[in-house]
């Protein structure tokens, strides 16, 4: 074997494989792991986004609680709704920690930290949403709260001047506040009261306020240290949800003691609320399970995607390295085989029934016709040597004979050297014909031909061949068969086929020439009485030089090259020939053409 050149590492196949595969599976991996982490991280953004929405509605809705109860009996329904409907962990715990409330499991322990503090006389959950501002929430408005004779008072009394001011064109709404009492206000902003719409009876305060904002009097009054402070127009202002009083030029103290009396009027509001609100609690909030929420992609979380991700690339290669093995062992096995010298026909083991399978059994069956080829060709070789030696040494002894004057040169010697060269020649045109046929260079000049002339000039032909041997050569033809064909070549073909009959058909025989239509096609047939030829021949018989009797003997058989001619002839004309015979029974040669359309207009 002689070794093939080397192949660079970086033109292998198998290292192309592997690292087109290594890219494509990095490619892939690191795309599925930032899609993954986009996708989670943002994932996780929406949910804590929405956590954080949940946590501060249950900060509201707890903080309404507190502002509304004295104490937080009662609380532990409104948690477990909560907690159910939000999934978040809710527990409640005094300043010294003791669990108020919790929905989680007895035993689980407290997060880390509060999350707020629920605290509703300093902290307001409930004038903008989602938002803590500083101040009291409105919601808490203990003695304030209107009883349901003063709510339908106070609401007819805006009814009317909401009646009123849109009358004269002021775009306005009226809405309720947790105390009970109802406003109206302008629908984009403070807007003046229209004089015929004025009454003081609408800004006065109910008894039940008047007798809240007399108790706030008296704490603001102890607060600044006056005997009596009235408060005046700002009076309804101190009702909880109507307004946030400020202190100014128009508050009833000197400009110096303004700071002290704002300071004054937040502790006497709170102090008056007190009693009313439930005590201040811290809000714990997390996961049912206890375990912190969401997915952190901390250091430790990235060195595992990485570790995963190195995993997969590293399972990866190892499984395309072996199948990149599999598949170029045989590719190398079968280009170590096409190396081998032609003379070796070496072949490959097909060991896989995939299509590199297929490949090393398609190249053994290219070795075994190879093979054949080269069996055929020699044997050709041979054969063509055989047939040409012999009528030369034929014409060559004769002349010597004659030359050393032994015999004389007569006219039977002249017409034996004639035969011979006769034969020479016969072999040489058939060589050629057969070299023009395989090189697709055998043309055919094709023309209407009717089948029964044709047939019957074949016949004329041989009949005095046939005669001198004793075999009777008939002719069967049925009228109106027409090829597409070249008149000479066939001729060539069928007489071949009455010649091969004649030589193998003993005295008395019959050899008989038949034609007939068998739907679109023209059948010619030959068929002799002779000795037949055995089932293993049958398949040989068109092969050249080949010959039923293996001596070679010019006594029985040609040149071994008429058959092939046929054939090729046959073919040339887009039809097929056949041979079928039994033993002791003679033999049929049958051609197959297209059938021809009649010309148009006489024929002769």
């Amino acid at each position: 074997m002689t070794p093939g050149p080397r192949i660079p590492w970086r033109k292998s196949l198998l290292v192309r494989l592997l690292l087109t595969t290594v890219t494509i599976a990095a490619l892939s991996v690191g795309a599925t792991a930032w899609l993954a982490v986009e996708t989670t991280t943002r994932a996780i953004q929406e949910e804590r986004g929405q956590v954080l929405s949940d946590d501060t509605d249950i900060l509201r809705q707890l903080s309404g609680f507190a502002a509304t109860h004295a104490d937080w009996n009662g609380v532990r329904t409104s948690v477990r709704t909560l907690s159910r409907t939000t999934g978040r962990r809710i527990a409640l715990t005094t300043e010294t920690g003791y669990i108020i409330v919790d929905s989680a499991a007895p035993g689980t322990a407290l997060p880390a930290r509060a999350s707020a503090a629920v605290e509703p006389l300093t902290t307001d959950t409930y004038t903008e949403p989602g938002a803590q501002l500083p101040g009291i929430d409105p919601r808490a408005v203990g003695p304030y709260l209107l009883p349901a004779a003063e709510r339908t008072q106070v609401k007819t009394l805006a009814d009317k001047r909401l009646a009123c001011m849109r009358r004269y064109g002021t775009d306005v709404s009226s809405r309720q506040i947790p105390s009970g009492r109802t406003l109206v206000t302008a629908g984009d902003g403070p807007s003046a009261v229209p004089p015929q719409c004025v009454d003081d009876a609408f800004n006065a305060p109910t008894r039940t306020e008047q007798k809240a904002l007399d108790e706030l009097d008296t704490l603001l009054t102890s607060c600044l240290g006056h005997t009596a402070v009235r408060l005046g127009g700002m009076l309804i202002e101190m009702v909880p949800g109507v307004g946030n009083p400020t202190v100014d030029e128009t508050f009833p103290v000197a400009a110096d003691a303004r700071q002290k009396a704002k300071s004054c009027i937040d502790s006497a509001r709170r102090t008056q609320l007190d009693p009313y609100v439930a005590p201040r609690a811290k809000l714990y909030l997390g996961n049912p399970s206890g375990q912190p929420a969401g997915f952190d992609l901390s250091r430790a979380n990235k060195a595992k995607i990485i570790g995963v991700t190195a995993l997969v690339l590293a399972v990866t290669i190892a499984m395309t390295t072996v199948v990149a093995i599999r598949l170029v062992r045989p590719l190398r096995a079968l280009t170590a085989a096409a190396r081998q010298p032609p003379q070796e026909h070496a072949r490959v083991a097909v060991t896989t029934k995939d299509e590199t399978g297929y490949l090393a059994a398609a190249f053994n069956d290219l070795t075994a016709r190879r093979e054949e080829l080269e069996a055929q060709r020699k044997a050709m070789v041979s054969d063509i040597a055989h047939e040409l030696r012999t009528p030369l040494t034929n014409i060559r002894g004769w002349l010597e004979v004659t030359r050393d004057g032994l015999l004389d040169l007569d006219p039977n010697l002249i017409a034996s050297l004639h035969d011979e060269a006769l034969l020479l020649q016969h072999i040489i045109d058939d060589l050629r014909d057969l070299a023009a046929a395989d090189a697709g260079t055998l043309k055919l000049h094709r023309e209407p031909v009717r089948a029964d002339e044709l047939v019957a000039q074949v016949v004329s032909a041989h009949s005095a061949r046939a005669e001198s041997s004793g075999i009777r050569l008939h002719a069967h033809t049925e009228p109106g068969i027409w090829l597409d064909a070249d008149p000479v070549r066939m001729r060539q073909a069928l007489g071949n086929l009455i010649s091969n009959a004649l030589r193998h058909t003993p005295a008395d025989g019959t050899v008989t020439v038949t034609a007939w239509p068998a739907d679109d096609l023209a059948v010619l047939s030959v068929e002799d009485t002779g000795s037949g030829i055995a089932p293993e021949d049958l398949t040989h018989v068109f092969e050249r030089f080949w010959r039923a009797e293996k001596s070679r003997s010019r006594h029985t058989g040609g040149s071994g090259l008429g058959l092939s001619i046929v054939r090729q002839l046959v073919e040339g004309h887009g039809g097929t020939v056949t041979a079928d015979s039994r033993p002791g029974n003679g033999a049929v040669f049958t051609i197959w053409l297209p059938h021809a359309q009649q010309p148009d207009g006489p024929t002769e």
